[in-house]
């Protein structure tokens, strides 16, 4: 594919003849050319951009941020130079647009780094949002089109366990008793009254909750309500009318957010999208846009693309609704970029690498596709390793699906069909793909988890070597609890050697902020209950506010030890000082205003800044929360559901791409929270089938409704309606479909993973592991995920002989 394709036309006209006749002091276009050039071929590809759509593929570790805010700068200055001449008022913005806040605060310092260093220009003509940030800055400015009163309504999250969720289970039961007793029957149900009451707490904590919940996810986000699943779950059936049974909750859901003036994120999209429906608005919005630069498409819903398209469109057209039209039209000024490989979040999160894979396909044909395919980060063994998975994964799922008769467009694969190549000689990185250590891909097979960490421990100490700042490091784990278990058994070996052992999962349970703000304040409400004096004074002792002592004896007697008699014994030292500060805590109930008493217990707490701010952070979310009803119980109420219900998300006060891969550091952290990072040296260990791609199975205590989850089927179902599908699969077919959805994505984890190291990926599949982590004493024989033994017969000098270890 040629480059200049893509070329706008106040570049193609300059790339000749500007170099030639240099000024002594650079024009505007002289610093663009640098920069262009200055760029890989895919990178400069979207440089090179000059409107209409056009979709880049990259694979991992090809400079994807960096080509994009180079791009994004190059078409601020060409937009600058443009209309010069003309007010600031009148020129358009682009719209700049990624995935989470973290990514969308780095992209920005970029695009500002390459206007205000390379381009000398002011920096602006940009604006960086994630997509629901996008949405409500749309819905907002036009509050009467949207129905978005933003003083009137309330931002929730809703799980499974969300209030609002267990409610409109409790509602739908109540509406619905004969289909609900149908799921009580389940299957060879005998009438049992002990077996009764426990299908029916399956049902209400656990079955129902769990389908509301991915259901109105999966539907909100692609714009299908109640109704159209009703319509859908007519052409189905399974004995249950599970997408029925879906549309009712779902409806009991959103009647309760109405009627209690909250919102969700996919709200803010909808919303945004009633506006875009208006013509003037819509005129208004897309006015004020030259184009939209979308980072991560790979992991959009079918309504944020939607969303993203119109206002990308130019002229106010938003009629053209058949796909391969709408993404040809010229008046798209749309760029998206995006690895399919890396879409590892389809299947908790409404989002679904097809769409990005469509439009690449649709892009294709009209020959806007561009791939970024070079990359530097890795060594090259790293690189040959992680395009061996990436086929044979492939191979091996064509050859179940499709009776070994291979289609290359086949959608059904893990995989795009993209190899990562290694940079061409003279590229602008430095240390591009950096020589290996040792021979950069190790493979072990121990015994156990523990020789695991006996073999894992060594090879990071040799290393780290004498001095651990030059290097970094990172463990990825599949569970959180693998990694607390590794925690626990590295510590002293790191402390030993001066290596930083950093566990993310337990730094990430700041959640403890929104726990110890609930245990003081409960005891402030309830001052002589045992349970909630010893919650708190566990809270203090954490903090290392009191010493550690004896809480029991403190708690059995509460008037007592807060306010002893004068025929009481005489109490120590650190009991006095435990009493002393609990009394402070009960003054200070009394004294403060309600909505000061949690930033109060922070600063008591002793919290550190990002701490602070954590609790800044939920004191506004509380007092928003409970604005209608500002009472303690009403506090506690607020307080105890984001506790029990909710990930609350704390304020970190430092960047945390720099915070996990410091130097002198081993990183312990997730699969999934590894993207986007890379180390110098990775370790994946505990690479067992049951986990990657791992059991798809149904829980015990649910299995009386048969070999399959209601949430799964639904799930299942409504995809392959959204996707085209003729017929909506039955209940055994999208089961199977769910399994594959899965196995798929934990497959493209595992490719993230690897694509992570720099300079040495070690793998390990010990020979006995636990079934659970929860239990990680309880060894048993594990098979290794499939595609390690295909390693190994790969790249057998890449095997480690135990026996030399």
């Amino acid at each position: 594919m040629s480059d200049s394709k893509f070329i706008a036309p106040v570049a193609q006209e300059s790339l000749h003849s500007e170099l030639s006749e240099r000024s002594p002091v650079p024009s505007l276009r002289d610093k663009i050319l640098a920069i262009r050039n200055s760029l890989r071929p895919g990178q400069q590809q979207m440089a090179d951009w000059g409107s209409g759509p056009l979709a880049i593929s990259a694979v991992p570790g090809a400079g994807k941020s960096t080509g994009m805010a180079a791009a994004a700068a190059i078409a601020i200055a060409r937009q600058y130079e443009r209309y010069a001449q003309s007010r600031p008022s009148s020129r358009r913005h682009l719209v700049v647009v990624t995935f989470t806040r973290s990514a969308a605060a780095n992209i920005k310092a970029k695009i500002r780094k390459f206007l205000r260093d390379d381009l000398s220009l002011p920096q602006t003509g940009f604006f960086v949002y994630t997509l629901h940030g996008l949405a409500l800055n749309i819905a907002s400015r036009h509050s009467d089109l949207s129905g978005l009163q933003l003083e009137n309504v309330t931002l929730i999250t809703p799980t499974q366990s969300h209030r609002f969720i267990r409610t409109a289970v409790e509602q739908w039961i109540a509406n619905n008793p004969r289909i609900y007793l149908r799921l009580l029957e389940g299957h060879q149900f005998d009438g049992e009254e002990t077996e009764r009451l426990r299908r029916q707490s399956v049902l209400r904590t656990e079955v129902l909750p769990e389908l509301a919940n991915t259901v109105i996810h999966e539907a909100k986000s692609s714009g299908i309500s109640p109704e159209k699943l009703r319509e859908w779950s007519r052409q189905t059936t399974d004995e249950y009318t599970i997408l029925s049974v879906a549309a009712g909750l779902y409806e009991q859901y959103q009647n309760l957010m109405r009627s209690r003036d909250f919102i969700d994120y996919d709200d803010m999209i909808l919303a945004a999208l009633r506006v875009l429906e208006n013509d003037s608005a819509r005129r208004i919005e897309q006015n004020q846009v030259f184009a939209v630069f979308e980072d991560e498409a790979q992991d959009s819903s079918p309504l944020q693309t939607q969303l993203l398209e119109i206002l990308a469109r130019d002229g106010g057209d938003n009629s053209c609704t058949d796909a391969i039209n709408r993404v040809s039209n010229s008046s798209l000024n749309l760029v998206r970029v995006g690895d399919p490989n890396q879409a590892i979040n389809s299947t908790f999160t409404p989002a679904d690498p097809i769409y990005f894979r469509q439009f690449c396909e649709e892009c294709d044909r009209i020959e806007r596709l561009a791939t970024m395919d070079r990359a530097g980060r890795s060594s090259r063994i790293i690189i040959e390793a992680a395009n061996f998975a990436l086929k044979w994964i492939n191979n091996q799922s064509l050859a179940k699906t499709n009776n070994g008769q291979q289609t290359p467009d086949n959608r059904q694969v893990p995989f795009r069909l993209q190899t990562i190549r290694p940079v061409e000689t003279g590229d602008p990185q430095k240390n591009a793909n950096p020589a290996p250590i040792g021979r950069g891909l190790e493979l072990y097979t121990p015994r156990d988890i523990h020789h695991t960490v006996e073999l894992l421990s060594k090879r990071v100490v040799e290393l780290f070597g004498e001095d651990p700042t030059q290097n970094s490091a990172a463990i990825l784990v599949r569970e959180n609890r693998q990694g607390r278990w590794l925690g626990e058994a590295l510590a002293s070996i790191c402390k030993e050697h001066k290596i930083t052992l950093y566990d993310v999962g337990e730094r990430d349970r700041r959640s403890h902020v929104p726990q110890e703000i609930l245990a003081l304040l409960q005891f402030c409400d309830r001052p002589h209950s045992p349970d909630y004096l010893k919650a708190a004074l566990e809270a203090l002792v954490q903090r290392q506010l009191i010493p550690t002592q004896d809480l029991n004896a403190l708690a059995s007697l509460p008037e007592e030890f807060l306010y002893p008699g004068p025929l009481a014994a005489p109490q120590a030292e650190t009991v006095q000082k435990a009493a002393r500060l609990c009394r402070n805590l009960l003054r200070a109930r009394l004294e403060l205003p309600l909505y000061q008493l949690i930033s109060f217990l922070a600063l008591t707490l002793n919290y550190d800044q990002a701490e602070l701010a954590t609790a800044d952070k939920l004191a506004e979310r509380v007092n928003q929360q409970i604005a209608g009803n500002s009472s303690m119980g009403g506090m506690l109420s607020a307080l105890s559901e984001i506790v029990s219900s909710e990930r609350f998300e704390p304020v970190e006060t430092e960047d945390s791409e720099e915070r996990y891969t410091r130097r002198g550091q081993l990183t312990i952290i997730t699969m999934h929270k590894a993207k986007g990072l890379d180390w110098d040296y990775v370790f994946l260990p505990f690479l067992h089938e049951n986990l990657i791609p791992g059991r798809f199975w149904v829980p015990p205590q649910s299995q009386f409704l048969g070999d399959f989850t209601l949430s799964e089927v639904a799930r299942a179902q409504i995809r392959a309606t959204l996707h085209g599908e003729s017929t909506i699969p039955d209940v055994t077919q999208a089961w199977e479909q769910a399994k594959q959805l899965k196995i798929s994505e934990e497959y493209r984890l595992l490719y993230v993973a690897m694509t992570r190291a720099k300079r040495l990926v070690w793998m390990s599949a010990a020979q006995k592991a636990p079934f659970t982590w929860s239990k990680p004493e309880n060894l048993q024989e594990q098979a290794p995920c499939p595609v390690f033994p295909a390693l190994k017969r790969q790249f057998p000098e890449s095997v480690a002989n135990l026996a030399y270890i």
